[in-house]
Parts: structure tokens; C-alpha cells; sequence
């Protein structure tokens, strides 16, 4: 519930600054309520169902699960509207902001993904956390997976496929922290990492060639 307040209000801002229609705003609202109340019908769902069935039980099992299959299918609905409304507004900018890197080479996107792997290896070996490929500090996975999407984001310079590489990039995250194989600083500079040697590496490509 939390996260879903946190997401409502970071859109509610941003629409304040694009100057959306009224229109658009009224859908956006009805979709964030429609999410919330959603959510807050799933944890009634949850409460009755720990109160009549506090021992596990496969059809307890089937109300929490569809109720919180309903949580995500308004959440998809929400997505869904949020894209074609923000979509003419926000992908513009964010291309114009792509294009001032160019188009790297790509010779420099598979030297960039490699010093982001040999800088991690190093670190985790001078920190004596987690093993090459395992755990420490910061995440490999994060690191690769937001550098590649960072190359894809610079290669393409089209948006819609940046987003997608980012939101891909986010899921591979996300995974070492349900898999508690990661915390949250390692993610988070993992990602970090990945990311700034990519745009470093491919900006030096960029400039040497030109």
C-alpha cells in the first residue's frame, strides 16, 4: 500500500508539470483509485481469511492469490492507461535527451559491459564480500543488467525500448533481493556502477571516433 501511494504521488507531481487536459487527469485519477481500492480490498480479504483460516488451508490459499491477482490486474490496467496518456508528453523529452549522447559504437558497448564485470570482480575481491558471481558488494547482476540497458538505451536511442531495457534491467535487480542474495545498498550501486561506467565508456568512444 505504501508503494502504491508513493507511485500515485511521483505520477500526480509529474502530471503537474506536463500540464496535462483534464481529461487525462481525470483518467489517470480514476485509475490510481481504482489501484488503491483494489489494494485495500485485498488486505480486508487477507484479514478475514487469516481470522476464519488462521492454518494454512489450499482454499485460503485460493482467496489470497486471487485477490491479489486482482491487485495486479488493476495495476496493469493502471500502467496501461498511465502509458497512452504520459506517453506524448514524457518520451520526447526523454528522446531528445538520448540523442545528445549519439549513437555509440559497438566496440564500445562490449567494452563497457566488460570493464563494469572486471570492476565488480575487483571490488568484491577488495571488500572480501560474496564471490565473483555470488552475493557481495555491489550486485553483479544489477551492474551488467543496467549497463546493457543503459548500451540498448544509447544504441536505439528510441524511448519506448530504453524504458523497457530499464524496466527489464530493474526486474533482474529486484530478483537478487527476493532471492536475499542481495541487499538493497548492493542493488542500488550495482546499478549505479553499471550504469556510469556505461555512459563514461561509450561517451570516450564517441569522442575518439569523432
Amino acid at each position: 500500500m505504501r508503494n502504491h501511494f508513493v507511485s500515485a504521488g511521483a505520477v500526480l507531481l509529474l502530471v503537474l508539470f506536463l500540464r496535462v487536459t483534464p481529461l487525462e487527469f481525470a483518467l489517470l485519477a480514476l485509475s490510481i483509485l481504482f489501484v488503491l481500492c483494489a489494494e485495500l480490498l485485498n488486505t480486508a480479504v487477507e484479514a478475514v481469511v487469516d481470522l476464519v483460516s488462521p492454518e494454512f488451508h489450499p482454499l485460503a490459499k485460493i482467496a489470497k492469490d486471487t485477490a491479489a491477482g486482482a491487485v495486479l490486474i488493476a495495476a496493469c490496467g493502471a500502467a496501461i492507461m498511465g502509458y497512452l496518456i504520459l506517453a506524448k508528453y514524457v518520451l520526447p523529452h526523454y528522446g531528445k535527451v538520448l540523442a545528445m549522447f549519439g549513437t555509440p559504437s559497438d566496440m564500445g558497448t562490449l567494452v563497457s559491459v566488460l570493464i563494469v564485470i572486471i570492476t565488480v570482480i575487483m571490488l568484491k575481491s577488495l571488500t572480501g564480500s560474496g564471490t565473483p558471481l555470488h552475493g557481495g558488494l555491489p550486485s553483479g547482476h544489477a551492474a551488467v543488467a543496467f549497463s546493457i540497458a543503459t548500451a540498448v538505451s544509447l544504441n536505439t536511442l528510441d524511448p519506448l525500448i530504453s524504458l523497457l531495457s530499464i524496466s527489464l534491467a530493474a526486474m533482474v535487480s529486484h530478483s537478487r533481493l527476493l532471492m536475499r542474495i542481495h541487499n538493497m545498498r548492493d542493488v542500488i550501486l550495482g546499478a549505479c556502477l553499471g550504469s556510469a561506467i556505461t555512459i563514461v565508456v561509450l561517451l570516450l568512444f564517441k569522442n575518439f571516433g569523432a
